[in-house]
């Protein structure tokens, strides 16, 4: 076998990873280059269009180079062969020693004395065979520093394998966000402002002609969807609540009414489920015994089922199977491993809601050396890039702290101050929903209603707060829309205050 054979080495065996080369072009990075020197303004558009940055440039006077023209670019500065010479010749080359301060440096070479002087610039010149073609020179920079970029994440990848003491489930994850970020890297590009307006003209189009799902995604509660207008696209919904409230009966509900379609528009659609504290079999038995209104505590005591509780319990079973209902309930999860399984749900199942059952059981094993309050805050920073990373929405469920149960019993409930663990959470989050059951609170002003539940919005920042009203059907777990039992006790008060709103 020849030895000009590129893919040997000189014994005749395939080459070792020492062996290569990392993949570059030279000649693209130098037809790159000499398009901006020719024709800078159209050159230059298309390098930041492409996020094109001095990294993606491997040969590093080349990459001096487009620093330093990046530099003239962003100060407004003409670019040519003149002007880059002069320019270069009155920045400094990068220091040897790091440790010293600035002005105990001793006085180095310029950044174009670094690079040889005018001559490279010139022969860049010389290299370009046309500008008309640079949009395909900065592909294959683009192209080739993507491929770079992959190779160190799977390097990464590959120490971890053999040096981390995280499990493999872990390195996986942590593997496949680095994977994950190249491609957002890449693909990620700023809609103009012309764009965003006729996007926007157009979600208003489809709800003026009826389009009950434009906003957002409907919850099948009529009281919930007229408050929120429906779960919208990459945003943090965050259900806080003491134990036993109801707080996963809700999002139960809301989940089962998405994925059979008995929601506003008639369209089922798949929803994934993170159940840290119940298991699979837990949540199917509840969801199976509301759809079929029969107790679950009455089955789970092996009392008889009446034929027409069995056929009900059948119809459902028949019904929830074909439901695009996908749950895991692994244990003590890993924020980050939450996300890519996440992931692999969007791109298998196509999901369009979240739900994390609950946030404070949740881990983020990188902070999780720093306190709780700083784990939290990672945590909910996680969830919230998630949404927006697979734009869809993400119901979290939270916790609150005991101090909603020492107040006065006829103050109103919970605050968003009594948010466990963090106020990031708050800060997070699109959406804040409190969700009380004023029975359990001994509220006096609801003493005779006492099936009543109450989902305080606290924040919005796309919509108006105050309270909804549900009912609850705590024997099959159950909520429903219901009226204010004080409804015309309250206008009379608005209309007296002047708080009334038509």
């Amino acid at each position: 076998m020849p030895l000009e054979d590129a893919s040997l080495n000189i014994d005749g065996a395939p080459p070792t990873m020492l062996d290569r080369v990392p993949p570059y072009s030279e000649e693209a990075e130098m037809g790159v280059l000499g398009s901006i020197l020719l024709d800078y303004a159209r050159s230059m558009d298309l390098c930041l269009h492409s996020q094109l940055d001095e990294e993606a440039f491997y040969l590093p006077n080349h990459k001096s180079i487009f620093e330093c023209m990046l530099k003239m670019y962003s100060a407004q500065k003409v670019i040519d062969l003149l002007t880059l010479s002069e320019y270069m010749a009155s920045v400094p080359d990068k220091a040897p020693n790091r440790w010293k301060k600035e002005e105990e440096q001793p006085n180095g070479p310029s950044k174009l004395e670094a690079i040889g002087g005018p001559l490279l610039l010139e022969q860049l010149i010389n290299s370009t065979p046309t500008v008309a073609h640079v949009e395909y020179y900065i592909g294959i920079v683009r192209e080739k520093y993507m491929r770079r970029k992959i190779i160190a994440c799977a390097r990464k990848a590959e120490n971890q394998c053999y040096t981390s003491p995280d499990s493999a489930d872990q390195i996986l994850g942590s593997a496949e966000q680095s994977f994950m970020d190249v491609t957002k890297d890449q693909n990620s590009t700023i809609m103009s402002w012309s764009d965003t307006v006729n996007h926007t003209m157009e979600q208003i189009e489809k709800t003026s002609r009826g389009d009950k799902a434009a906003n957002g995604l409907p919850t099948g509660l009529k009281n919930l969807d007229k408050k929120f207008l429906g779960l919208r696209p990459a945003e943090m919904i965050i259900i806080a609540a003491r134990p036993s409230q109801g707080k996963t009966s809700l999002v139960m509900n809301i989940a089962e009414n998405i994925a059979l379609g008995n929601v506003s528009d008639n369209k089922s659609r798949a929803v994934a489920m993170f159940s840290l504290e119940m298991s699979t079999a837990s949540l199917a038995m509840r969801m199976l015994c509301c759809n079929a209104r029969a107790s679950a505590f009455m089955i789970a005591q092996g009392q008889h089922v009446s034929k027409e509780i069995h056929k009900r319990l059948c119809e459902s079973a028949s019904a929830l199977r074909k439901a695009p209902i996908y749950i895991d309930d692994t244990g003590g999860l890993d924020v980050m491993e939450m996300r890519a399984r996440a992931r692999r749900m969007k791109q298998k199942y196509d999901i369009q809601l979240i739900i994390v059952d609950y946030l404070q059981l949740l881990n983020c094993k990188e902070y999780s050396h720093q306190g709780r309050q700083i784990e939290t805050m990672a945590i909910s920073s996680n969830i919230k890039s998630m949404a927006k990373e697979l734009n869809i929405p993400v119901i979290a469920l939270s916790q609150l702290s005991r101090a909603s149960e020492n107040r006065d019993k006829n103050s109103g409930g919970p605050k968003l101050s009594d948010l466990r663990d963090s106020g990031a959470i708050e800060q997070d989050a699109d959406v804040v929903c409190m969700l009380r059951r004023p029975i359990r609170y001994k509220e006096e002003k609801y003493a005779d209603y006492p099936n009543i539940a109450i989902v305080d919005v606290a924040k919005q920042r796309n919509g108006p707060t105050g309270e909804v009203y549900l009912h609850f059907e705590d024997q099959y777990t159950l909520f429903r829309d219901a009226e204010n039992p004080h409804r015309e006790q309250q206008l009379q008060e608005d209309m007296e205050t002047g708080g009334y709103q038509q």
